[in-house]
């Protein structure tokens, strides 16, 4: 409610604003409209341009329009409304600033630290600023893709120059974690496999395992297996991680993505490893200690397990949102021009 009457008093203002002073309207508007467009927040913009739709054409210091500034600070919610503006989008976006920068060239150079930090590790940044650069591509017109500023340079250009050091950063972060799970990774299907080779209780004369008729030896089995085959996947998947070449649109999808599903299978490997351990401790022990065998076998070996998942959760979270949930939609089917 109190959100709903900041809106209403802000519309109210620049209605006044507009009847009153439509001499000075520029004036009035222009700082509080950038001011916004710099906080993040779609509300006030909206609310200046439903009362001042001439608004829309409003510069900053530097030439650039609401939707340049926007870009400039990385302010998706505001950005967003191009898609309000349909018709016109074109126009706007295929203005240029003092440098003779285009929204492109915009889109090109380095976000402010502030924006930049928001992502966890410098993959993540990596991959939102090259969102924020396809993203703003699809906008505009194919020649603008060519247009060179005043250094000399395509948008393309500004952003792998600018971008440089943040690429470098990017693929060391990866590495380090490819590396670390890797190792975890390796460590459990070294220590399935053997389980596999020695099972619980030995083999009898014929080679067939005593055990072979329980059930528990059943699932010890399944989970073994299936240990074994999700660790080696996920080794592979760090394997491949740790041998990309590393180019700037690895770091979009196919980079994050081979993270996810390795996190994932390690997981699962580790998941599976604790089962299999579970059945062996009541295989081996359940006939003898029944009675109190139980909490280990099924309260021990969730502690790793629900480690893992707090400790790496929200990394996981963070990749899987950044990469499978974009952050550019129409807000609102109201045009704004």
């Amino acid at each position: 409610m109190v959100h709903h009457e900041a809106h209403e008093l802000v519309k109210f203002i620049c209605d006044a604003n507009v009847k009153s002073n439509y001499s000075s309207v520029e004036k009035i508007f222009s700082p509080p409209l950038f001011q916004a467009i710099s906080a993040g927040i779609p509300e006030i913009v909206e609310a200046i341009l439903g009362s001042y739709p001439n608004a829309i054409h409003f510069r900053n210091q530097k030439k650039q329009s609401i939707f340049h500034h926007a870009v400039v600070c990385r302010r998706e919610n505001v950005f967003n409304l191009i898609h309000q503006v349909e018709e016109s989008k074109t126009i706007f976006l295929s203005q240029w600033d003092e440098s003779k920068n285009n929204v492109l060239h915009l889109a090109g150079y380095l976000a402010p630290q502030q924006q930049l930090y928001l992502r966890a590790g410098a993959a993540l940044q990596m991959q939102r600023e090259l969102q924020w650069f396809k993203e703003v591509e699809k906008h505009v017109v194919p020649r603008n893709k060519e247009d060179r500023n005043c250094d000399n340079r395509t948008p393309a250009e500004v952003f792998t120059h600018t971008h440089k050091e943040l690429v470098k950063e990017g693929e060391q972060w990866m590495k380090d974690r490819a590396n670390a799970c890797s190792i975890v990774a390796t460590l459990i299907a070294t220590v399935v496999f053997a389980a596999a080779i020695t099972v619980p209780g030995g083999n009898n004369g014929d080679g067939h395992p005593i055990f072979n008729k329980r059930a528990s030896f059943l699932i010890f089995g399944i989970f073994d297996a299936l240990a074994l085959f999700s660790s080696i996947t996920s080794v592979l998947l760090f394997l491949s991680i740790l041998t990309s070449r590393y180019a700037e649109d690895d770091f979009l999808v196919t980079l994050p993505r081979r993270l996810i599903f390795g996190l994932l299978t390690l997981f699962l490997s580790i998941l599976s490893t604790m089962i299999a351990f579970g059945a062996t401790l009541y295989l081996v022990f359940g006939e003898s200690y029944k009675a109190w065998i139980v909490i280990p076998v099924f309260v021990l070996p969730g502690i790793p397990v629900c480690l893992f998942v707090f400790l790496q959760s929200p990394l996981l979270l963070d990749m899987f949102k950044s990469t499978y949930c974009s952050i550019f939609f129409q807000q609102s089917h109201d045009m704004l021009y």
